[in-house]
């Protein structure tokens, strides 16, 4: 039976798009909080007068760190071999 130990280029890999996802999920955080308290487009108060308002809440910030998560994993995918020097 094979091991399922990572090789160290993977562990990088990985911790590359973790570190790139929660500083996108960060931003969508910031972005859904902002949103909310300052009841941009009534959502706010539509949340928070509904019955289903948890839900609605849950599903807002879902879908904003989803989308901020892919797109901060996407921009460090492409600017890996962007060149650095001054």
């Amino acid at each position: 039976m094979k091991s399922t130990v990572m090789k160290p280029f993977e562990k990088a890999a990985v911790l590359f798009l973790l570190k790139h996802l929660a500083s996108g999920a960060a931003g969508a955080i910031v972005l859904g909080l902002g949103i909310l308290i300052l009841d941009i487009a009534r959502i706010g108060t539509l949340i928070a007068t509904s019955e289903h308002g948890l839900v609605a809440t849950i599903m807002l910030f879902f879908g904003l760190i989803v989308t901020f998560g892919s797109v901060a994993m996407g921009i460090g995918i492409m600017t890996l071999n962007e060149d650095r020097r001054p």
